[in-house]
């Protein structure tokens, strides 16, 4: 069975846009501006842009293309009602490209939508709250049994469900008593949540909400900004964030074209694990361990040259080629690894998923 390979890409423009299609009293109707993100997940063919191993270029040279009559423009003189939904949509339409499976536009840090493959809007929002915890069953000496905090972050995903669209500010209502609880607080003191491991603050918030919002997705918890964990009431995923400062060069490329030189990138290396929650520890897996377990891998890929480990696998250095051997050498290390986020800069990389199921979409 082969592993799912998408090539990602994210693109930034400024805009002015009026919602006016909200009630009169909402602020959103005035004109304003924002920051937006715009971003596409596909499966391309290999080779799709013309270089073998430049796929990702030529996705976001696409995207930036696509997205140029938007920046330091009006939205509403291109999208008639133009929210994130909306904008999502109108991406969607002007991106000609094949095995598209997901569609983003990002207003906010705190706010966006995503469209899945199907065209089901997800509409997300993420919340920050600052508590303190202590996991009471660790081992003595670990140090995430001694009390300590985080400025934890919440992404909420929701989907309309029968008879129940979802309306962003009625998410924003339903966070607000829970973030009462939880920020500036000891999550130990907090029925439901005496080993607060971030698989049980995911859970836990997830009971909270589902009965009020049946559109409820995933609920995503940073507990730092490079680990985390996510529950979609079912199934609990934990992923584990790592920078490679590494150097590459791709011999396929052009004669003439820079990317033949030896180069680099701040590369982000996100690994996702699915493993079943410990009833005990309550959570998948320590992150502590994720880290020791790869640590091996790590020293051979950190300040390095890439294409050189890639020449012996008889490969060039593209990320997807990178993203697939690294998956090949970290599975052994990490059985329950089940997929590989590799981004040569911010938001353009490829997503690497064991088997052919379609990654999911958040983190």
């Amino acid at each position: 069975m082969n592993d799912a390979l998408l090539y990602v890409a994210a693109a930034d423009f400024e805009a002015a846009r009026r919602l006016e299609h909200l009630p009169v009293s909402h602020r959103a109707r005035a004109l304003h501006g924002h920051s937006f993100n715009g971003s596409v997940r596909a499966a391309l063919p290999e080779g799709w842009g013309g270089v073998a191993g430049g796929e990702v270029d030529a996705l976001a040279a696409r995207l930036r293309t696509v997205l140029a009559p938007l920046d330091y423009r009006l939205l509403n003189d291109t999208v008639t009602r133009p929210g994130d939904e909306d904008l999502a949509r109108w991406l969607r339409g002007q991106l000609d490209l094949p095995g598209v499976q997901a569609v983003g536009v990002r207003s906010t840090r705190h706010a966006g939508v995503q469209l899945d493959r199907h065209g089901d809007a997800h509409v997300w929002r993420r919340y920050v709250f600052q508590s303190a915890h202590q996991l009471p069953r660790v081992a003595p000496g670990h140090k995430c049994g001694r009390m300590h905090g985080h400025g934890f972050e919440v992404l909420l995903h929701a989907k309309p469900a029968p008879d129940a669209p979802v309306d962003p500010d009625r998410i924003d209502a339903l966070w607000a008593p829970l973030n009462e609880q939880l920020h500036l607080a000891c999550l130990n003191d907090i029925a439901g949540l005496d080993n607060p491991t971030s698989e049980n603050i995911a859970a836990w918030i997830w009971q909270q909400l589902k009965p009020a919002l049946p559109g409820l997705c995933w609920v995503t918890v940073y507990e730092t900004a490079s680990c985390g964990a996510q529950f979609d009431g079912q199934q609990h995923r934990v992923w584990k964030e790592f920078t490679l400062d590494s150097a590459v060069r791709l011999k396929r490329a052009p004669d003439g074209d820079p990317r033949r030189r030896i180069h680099g990138h701040t590369f982000t290396l996100r690994l996702h694990l699915a493993a079943p929650l410990d009833p005990v520890m309550g959570w998948t897996v320590d992150f502590g361990d994720v880290k020791a377990q790869f640590a091996p891998l790590f020293d051979r890929l950190d300040h390095a040259p890439l294409h050189e480990l890639m020449e012996e696998a008889g490969s060039d250095a593209d990320s997807a080629s990178l993203a697939r051997r690294i998956m090949t050498l970290a599975t052994p290390l990490i059985p329950s690894l089940d997929r590989l986020d590799l981004y040569e800069t911010r938001g353009c990389g490829v997503i690497v998923q064991r088997g052919d199921s379609e990654p999911t979409l958040p983190v």
